[in-house]
């Protein structure tokens, strides 16, 4: 891989990856639901907290690496973004996944991987995880995953992505704390979160649109 991605650049893309798949119907992204997705509570690891600039920096190193870009939707005017990551991989859906989920929440076991991929992809069973763990080993131009030691405690090994470079394969890290399945309403609070955040933008676009100032920009121009 001719480009190495830093901890905000890995969640951007992660989180591109994600969007395109569980709500197409939003994608593209503007900047501002990128930041919110980064920020997510839910199916992240670690949470994040970061601001504008973080963010959009980091969606322009990516721009930079090609694999972000700057799409123009008929009659938008709030600039989107997306992922072209099948640029210069040909990655199955369930490769994708995979990706997405070390991305979004770090190394896992293929158990957990099998849990949480969701609405990203169906995987029958755990052993079928660890065959597209091996293929993402094996691909060319990869690999683009490495299996790190078993820790104490731990009944299974966990993998990692190299999207962020080399990984020491025997790197003791703390295991993370077990965590449930995100139950259904944890799922919708998520796409209800994101539909509010697509009708926000869609509101002050109409506002833009009529000239009408946002509540916020109106309270200040009264204070002045």
């Amino acid at each position: 891989m001719d480009f190495v991605l830093d901890l905000i650049e890995a969640r951007v893309l992660g989180c591109l990856i994600e969007k395109e798949r569980t709500t197409p119907e939003y994608y593209p992204l503007t900047l501002n639901a990128v930041i919110a997705a980064c920020n997510q509570k839910s199916n992240r690891d670690p949470e994040m907290h970061l601001d504008e600039p973080a963010v959009e920096k980091a969606v322009d190193s990516l721009r930079l690496k090609n694999l972000v870009y700057l799409s123009h939707t008929a009659g938008g005017r709030t600039p989107k973004y997306a992922h072209q990551v099948e640029k210069f991989f040909t990655f199955t859906p369930q490769e994708f996944a995979i990706l997405c989920l070390l991305l979004l929440r770090g190394p896992q076991t293929p158990g957990e991987m099998r849990t949480r991929a969701g609405r990203l992809c169906e995987f029958v069973s755990p052993s079928e995880v660890e065959t597209v763990l091996q293929e993402l080993v094996a691909r060319p131009g990869g690999p683009f995953v490495i299996k790190l030691a078993r820790q104490p405690g731990q009944s299974a090994s966990r993998f990692a992505h190299l999207l962020s470079g080399p990984v020491d394969a025997g790197q003791s890290v703390a295991a993370p704390a077990t965590q449930p399945a995100p139950a259904p309403d944890n799922d919708r609070m998520v796409v209800l979160e994101n539909e509010v955040a697509a009708l926000r933008e869609e509101l002050n676009q109409l506002k833009q649109q009529l000239g009408i100032a946002p509540a916020d920009d109106a309270k200040e121009n009264a204070s002045v």
